[in-house]
């Protein structure tokens, strides 16, 4: 046996550290957009694989018999990707992929489908907006100038900011309600735009949101192609025919 992890967020660094344990043969694979990826436990490999051709000729050379899609849930192009190199292939795939976040009592979501309608339902009027969605999507944005963005990358900006008006945070998560809700109070932020990644590690800033009674402008989840899907690691683990190690 021998695992591909595409990688990338929080359950995919427990997932090699399950894998670690068990002494499996795998590779972690970063995409390559952050500057300081965190360190694994596993071999690592960092850039894109030239399309789904691509994948699946990395898949042939390197003899993997297993691939596991651990991306983030906006990771689109490498998940369609995956799914077809790995159908070329016969080659078993599984996504573990975290529980998108459900609307409870008290929140104010205007849920969108797409970066582009996150632009159009910001106010025409001058507003503070938290931009929670990454550096590769800030871009539209710099069609509504009035606002005044706070952006949070994991690494620096590495140029200029593509929007007149924005400022900086770097910083990695997790991110606790009380660090929320001291930045949305000392930024006086009005509105949030977030992706509807799930997970514990950036749910922070939706409640805080909701005990400020701020609106979120939520991006749902893009659709992706049909493919076995978990929600832990330990399904993953005994997918691979193992159990799940270091409390994973």
């Amino acid at each position: 046996m021998r695992v591909l992890i595409l990688g990338g967020t929080s359950e995919a660094n427990l997932l090699a550290a399950a894998v670690a344990a068990a002494g499996l043969d795998a590779i972690y694979s970063y995409a390559g957009r952050t500057q300081v990826p965190v360190n694994q436990p596993l071999p690592t490999r960092i850039g894109g694989f030239g399309g789904a051709d691509g994948l699946a000729d990395a898949i042939r050379q390197q003899g993997f018999t297993h691939v596991v899609d651990a991306t983030h849930p906006f990771a689109t192009e490498i998940s369609r990707n995956a799914v077809a190199a790995c159908a070329t292939t016969a080659t078993p795939l599984i996504a573990l992929e975290r529980k998108p976040w459900i609307k409870m009592p008290g929140d104010i979501w205007i849920e969108v489908q797409d970066v582009a309608a996150a632009v159009a339902a910001l106010p025409q009027a001058r507003a503070n907006v938290f931009l929670a969605i990454g550096r590769q999507h800030i871009t539209p944005f710099a069609t509504r100038p009035q606002h005044a963005y706070t952006l949070r990358f994991i690494d620096a900006a590495g140029g200029s900011l593509s929007l007149p008006d924005a400022d900086l945070i770097v910083s990695r998560g997790p991110f606790t309600l009380a660090g929320e809700l001291d930045l949305m109070r000392s930024r006086r932020i009005e509105w949030i735009v977030a992706r509807n990644s799930g997970g514990d590690g950036a749910r922070a800033k939706i409640d805080a949101a909701r005990e400020l009674k701020l609106p979120v402008i939520m991006i749902e989840r893009p659709a992706l192609p049909d493919r076995s899907r978990v929600e832990s690691v330990a399904e993953v683990m005994q997918w691979l025919g193992h159990r799940a190690c270091l409390g994973a």
